[in-house]
């Protein structure tokens, strides 16, 4: 059976853990990032913000919310699904297609965001941005995560980060959303045994 995924394992029961983030830093983190996006962008016209499922898509929302009330405006978002361009499909249980839900207008000629909890190889992003290829051909695309953990395989760098969180390789990264766990805090535990990728 293989290894769990240390990029992010947020269901695991772990009892070694540490809080590096909790709500409000999470908070302060999104609404960082939410106004980076805005300064970098002269405003909120052309945005596009998709989260990669599943947590991406949650913060891609609370993004999105906090650009819509600083400007006034609704900025579009929604998810972008990676599963059939993954690298690692062979080496992992098999997964259900998550949803794609992108504007009728579609990505061509916007700024995306992709929106993800956790940048650790890269190769998350860069199965993103070739499900994104297939969508169209957007003005820009952007990087927004919660954390980067470092361990880059692939040169990807995130434009907007809420914490950069050195790390073993083998430590596993946990984050938490109220949407989908309950609560909102991200966790920081000991190494997986076995095969660490």
């Amino acid at each position: 059976m293989p290894a769990p995924d240390p990029a992010t394992a947020p269901d695991d029961p772990v009892t070694d853990a540490r809080t590096v983030l909790d709500g409000s830093d999470i908070n302060r983190a999104l609404t960082r990032i939410a106004h980076e996006i805005l300064e970098r962008n002269k405003g909120a016209e052309g945005l596009l913000v998709l989260g990669i499922p599943s947590r991406g898509v949650d913060l891609a929302r609370r993004i999105a919310s906090r650009i819509s009330q600083t400007e006034g405006v609704d900025v579009p978002v929604g998810s972008l699904d990676i599963t059939l361009y993954r690298d690692d499909l062979r080496r992992q249980p098999a997964r259900g297609p998550q949803h794609t839900e992108v504007p009728a207008d579609g990505v061509d000629g916007k700024v995306v965001v992709l929106v993800d909890d956790v940048l650790f190889s890269g190769r998350t992003v860069r199965a993103a941005l070739d499900a994104l290829a297939d969508l169209g051909r957007p003005d820009a695309v952007r990087l927004a995560v919660l954390v980067d953990r470092g361990h880059r395989e692939l040169p990807i760098r995130a434009d907007h980060v809420g914490k950069n969180l050195p790390s073993a390789r083998t430590e596993r990264v946990m984050v938490r959303l109220t949407e989908t766990d309950g609560h909102d805090e991200v966790r920081i535990a000991g190494s997986w045994e076995g095969d660490a990728r």
